[in-house]
């Protein structure tokens, strides 16, 4: 017959590896929010500093026994799905306010009446205007240009 002292000893490894998964991710997500500029993957990072978090409360629940963690786990998952739903929305507005997704960017999206307070030098804009395709008449070949091919947008 097992004891509860040999249940324990035999939940400690699952415990572990769960507590080392849960850091990972959460050390994963938090140096992507310390040195990424890109809104989208700071928001990408913070949802996986969530992930590991939900990653432990897990494994604790699981060697605990109870039910609790994995409850809040759910609440914690639905939590993160309606701030998804918002910081969709914070990353449409700036871009469609600024063209980029550069996190100095939110800057100019202040109240006239406040400082601006900049650690950094935000990125000059770009000098030239976007040019679009057009579409050609039927039976011509459109025009293709290799310079613009091999260079990048800014992303």
């Amino acid at each position: 017959m097992m004891t509860p002292a040999l249940i324990a000893a035999a939940a400690l490894p699952l415990l572990q590896n769960g507590l080392v998964v849960g850091a990972i991710l959460f050390s994963l997500g938090l140096v992507g929010i310390l040195t990424r500029r890109n809104l989208i993957v700071m928001f990408l990072s913070a949802e996986l500093m969530l992930q590991g978090i939900s990653v432990s409360l897990v494994a604790w629940s699981r060697y605990h026994g109870d039910f609790g963690g994995q409850v809040l786990v759910i609440f914690v998952l639905s939590v993160a799905a309606c701030e998804a739903a918002v910081a969709l929305v914070f990353v449409l507005q700036a871009f469609t306010r600024t063209g980029r997704l550069d996190a100095a960017a939110w800057q100019s999206l202040r109240e006239d009446n406040l400082d601006r307070t900049v650690d950094r030098e935000i990125p000059a804009l770009d000098a030239s205007s976007p040019t679009f395709p057009r579409l050609t008449q039927a039976g011509n070949l459109p025009e293709t240009d290799e310079q613009a091919a091999l260079q990048r947008d800014h992303v």
